[in-house]
C-alpha cells in the first residue's frame, strides 16, 4: 500500500499519477494529517478496516496546503482511482468543479452536500451526538461551569457547540457554558498550543469539563485538561485512551463508517445524500475501560434514555445549521 504524502510539486505530481492502479479506491485527507487522532484518523481507520476485510488496496493522500485540493482531485481521477473519497466540507467547491469533468468516476464527500450525479454526500447529526456528551458534562460538573472549544468558526462547528449546550442544560439547567472558537482559517484545525491556552482560560473561568471539537487542536485541549486536573471530552474518534481517567467521554462521529461504506460500494457507489444520525449509528458517545470510573450507572442511564428519545423522535435537538441560532448558548 503506497502512501502518497506529497507536496504536489511537478515531480510529486508525476509520482502521484504513476502510483495509482485503475479502479483502486482513494482517499484524500483534509488538512491536519491522517494521524490527527480525530476526524482524519477516523477516516483512515475506515479505509484500513476495508483493506483488512477485503484484502484490497487503496491510495491515500495528505495535503499540505489549501492550494492542492483541485490538483490532487484531478490527478486521482485522471489516474483511474474509483471511488475517490474526501474528508471535509472544504472540498465542496472543488468537487463541484471537478466532478462534471469525470462523469465515469464516483466521488464521496464527508461533511458537505454536493449535488452532482456522480457524488455521494455524507453528513452527520453532530448536534445529536453533542447533546449526549453535553448531558454527560452537565451530570459530571462540580463547578456548574463547562466549556466548549471549537476549531474553525463555521456553522458546522457551531452545530457541535449548540447541541452540546442543549445537553448540558438538559442535565443541569443552571449550568454555565463557556464557548470559544480557535480561529477563522483552516489553521484552526491544527493548533494544539492555542487549544491548550483556550482550555486553561476556560478553567480560569470555572470550567471543569471541556469539550473539544477542533481536530488536531483538540489534542492540546485534552492535554491541558489532564494537566490542570479537569475533565475533557474528545471528538470524532474515541479519544478516551489519550488521557485515561481524564477524558470523560468522546463524541463518536463515524467517519470511519462513511469511508468503509464508500470503499465497499466501489465503482457502484450510489450518488445522493446519506445522513448518518444517532439512529443509524452515525454518532454516539464512547464508553470503555479508560472512562468507566468517571461515568456512574446513573449518568449512563440518563444519557441512554435521552438517546432513545432522540432516536424515536420524542426529543428533537435544535440544529444550529437549520437557522444559525442556538436556544441554549450565544456564540
Amino acid at each position: 500500500m503506497t502512501l502518497m504524502k506529497t507536496l504536489l510539486g511537478a515531480a510529486a505530481t508525476l509520482a502521484l499519477t504513476a502510483g495509482i492502479a485503475a479502479a483502486d479506491p482513494a482517499i484524500i485527507y483534509d488538512l491536519g494529517g491522517k494521524f490527527d487522532k480525530s476526524f482524519n484518523e477516523a477516516a483512515f481507520n475506515g479505509a484500513e478496516k476495508w483493506a483488512k476485510e477485503t484484502g484490497g488496496t487503496y491510495k491515500e493522500l495528505e495535503m499540505q496546503s489549501e492550494a492542492q485540493r483541485e490538483q490532487a482531485l484531478r490527478r486521482l481521477a485522471e489516474s483511474g482511482a474509483n471511488p475517490i473519497v474526501m474528508t471535509g466540507f472544504a472540498f465542496g467547491d472543488t468537487l463541484n468543479k471537478v466532478a462534471p469533468d469525470f462523469p465515469d468516476t464516483k466521488f464521496a464527500i464527508v461533511d458537505m452536500v454536493v449535488e452532482q450525479p456522480n457524488v455521494k454526500s455524507v453528513v452527520f447529526t453532530e448536534d445529536q451526538g453533542s447533546y449526549l456528551v453535553g448531558m454527560m458534562a452537565g451530570l459530571a460538573t462540580k463547578t456548574g461551569t463547562v466549556g466548549f472549544i471549537g476549531g474553525m468558526d463555521i456553522p458546522l462547528i457551531r452545530r457541535f457547540g449548540c447541541g452540546y449546550a442543549q445537553g448540558v442544560l438538559a442535565a443541569k439547567p443552571d449550568a454555565k457554558v463557556v464557548l470559544n472558537m480557535t480561529g477563522t482559517t483552516p489553521a484552526a484545525w491544527n493548533d494544539p498550543v492555542k487549544g491548550a491556552e483556550l482550555a486553561k482560560g476556560q478553567k480560569a473561568q470555572g470550567a471543569d469539563v471541556i469539550y473539544a471539537a477542533a481536530g488536531g487542536t483538540g489534542v492540546g485541549v485534552l492535554q491541558a485538561a489532564a494537566d490542570e486536573g479537569i475533565l475533557s471530552i474528545g471528538v470524532d474518534s474515541n479519544q478516551n485512551g489519550m488521557h485515561p481517567g481524564s477524558v470523560l467521554t468522546s463524541m463518536m462521529k463515524r467517519v470511519d463508517v462513511a469511508v468503509f461504506n464508500a470503499f465497499t460500494e466501489g465503482a457502484d457507489l450510489k450518488a445522493g445524500l446519506e445522513v448518518l444520525d444517532l439512529k443509524a449509528g452515525g454518532v454516539d458517545y464512547a464508553m470503555d475501560d479508560n472512562n468507566a470510573s468517571l461515568v456512574t450507572p446513573e449518568m449512563k442511564a440518563a444519557v441512554d434514555a435521552a438517546a432513545e428519545k432522540i432516536k424515536s423522535g420524542e426529543l428533537v435537538v435544535h440544529d444550529y445549521m437549520s437557522d444559525n441560532t442556538c436556544p441554549a448558548a450565544t456564540f
